[in-house]
């Protein structure tokens, strides 16, 4: 993003709406994506007409849609392959020509295509918002976006590196605005975490008290087919590689694994995981499918691990909210969520370099330096990553776009 963008994404931010819009917001899912709830949560505040539309089912995302009291109206495509697909996109057109949105915004790329192909000629603005970069990692899907992004108006890229890569197809500076999802620093927020408060979590968590604890917060997603092909894009498995060859030499210390299966394959290369790497038999790894609250988790931790093959932010700016440090993998939009003070930088798939930082961060915890990287972090967040600073990024962007100037 240029400078003139970056100033132009900032007014965007703080201007009022020149008038009331109605947005329509479509995403493939009603249990995941709770992450656009600041997104919408700020159009409504700045006085937008919002209409969610999800899958049916009462999903956790149509649950809490509707507990905030948001219009919620569920999709007619089906969002599974199958014969009804065509029928399925004359429905949604049929239903946005009843809904009649200012502005149609569109999370994840499955909900991009469907959204493109149903409003084709519908007198709307088309706003596409990425969440991630990964089905960019795909050759097939990088030629066919080379075409298609151009029938978005604009694409609210949730990282830099997402907004390069549509750079590099074409795309102009003023159709790729960089808006993160963030983190909610008000509710990831270390204040009031002291000794006491550690202790308790890692009693909590069955972590010994003088350990230095390295956490990875990460649901298990199974191999897909077009990217990253037999391997979970979270990098699970260059953890555990890394961590045998970390703790031979740090006895004193743990990892916490927080994450279940995302759906029943991820189950299954979940268990794979557990049975190739003898977790069940090391006693330096402890891993939890589910907690009600990750925050107890990083007030225990000493260190986040994001090793992913493909991301955008993911969870280290969970932690570092919660004045953790983090060490990333440099795929995608991970290398943004630290610097020099606050974090490591570590090739992807690189388990010997994983291990290194690991020791880096180890060397630190010894010396009693590590948290001052955490509260560098936490700074880093609250300036760049807030989630209700970044949300009203989006809404000014929808705000633009509707407007004759802003259109193509």
């Amino acid at each position: 993003m240029t400078a003139t963008d970056d100033k132009r994404v900032r007014n965007q931010e703080t201007q009022p709406a020149t008038r009331r819009l109605r947005i329509a917001v479509l995403i493939k899912t009603n249990s995941g994506g709770t992450w656009i709830l600041p997104q919408v949560e700020a159009m409504r505040e700045r006085g937008h007409e919002v209409v969610v539309v999800l899958p049916p089912g009462d999903g956790r995302l149509t649950t809490e849609l509707r507990r905030r009291r948001f219009e919620v109206v569920e999709s007619p495509f089906p969002f599974r392959p199958g014969p009804s697909m065509v029928a399925g996109l004359w429905r949604l057109r049929r239903l946005m020509r009843r809904l009649r949105p200012d502005v149609l915004q569109y999370h994840l790329i499955a909900s991009a295509y469907v959204a493109r192909l149903a409003t084709v000629g519908l007198p709307l603005r088309r706003v596409h918002t990425v969440a991630g970069p990964l089905y960019l990692d795909s050759p097939f899907i990088r030629a066919a976006e080379r075409l298609l992004w151009r029938m978005d108006d604009v694409i609210v890229c949730g990282c830099r590196n997402a907004s390069e890569r549509y750079a590099a197809l074409g795309c102009p500076p003023r159709r790729r605005a960089v808006a993160t999802y963030g983190v909610d620093t008000s509710a990831f927020d270390p204040t009031g975490t002291g000794p006491e408060e550690r202790a308790a979590a890692r009693a909590e968590l069955g972590i010994p008290r003088d350990a230095f604890l390295a956490v990875m917060v990460a649901y298990v997603y199974p191999p897909k087919r077009l990217v990253h092909a037999g391997r979970g894009i979270k990098g699970h498995d260059v953890l555990l590689e890394a961590w045998g060859m970390f703790r031979r030499r740090h006895p004193r210390a743990h990892l916490l694994l927080v994450g279940g299966g995302w759906t029943a394959a991820g189950a299954t290369y979940r268990a794979e995981l557990v049975e190739r790497f003898r977790v069940a038999d090391d006693p330096t790894i402890t891993w939890l499918e589910t907690v009600p609250d990750v925050r107890p988790c990083y007030q225990a931790a000493d260190v986040s691990v994001s090793p992913s093959l493909s991301e955008s932010h993911g969870a280290a700016v969970e932690a570092g909210a919660m004045a953790v440090p983090s060490i990333v993998s440099d795929a995608g939009g991970l290398p943004e969520t630290v610097d020099e003070r606050s974090g490591w930088i570590v090739p992807r798939d690189d388990a010997a370099a994983l291990a290194a930082a690991l020791a880096d961060a180890y060397d630190e915890f010894e010396a009693g330096t590590l948290a001052s990287r955490g509260r560098a972090a936490r700074q880093l967040m609250v300036d760049r990553f807030d989630n209700r600073r970044t949300a009203r990024q989006v809404a000014g962007v929808c705000e633009t776009v509707a407007t004759p100037a802003g259109r193509r």
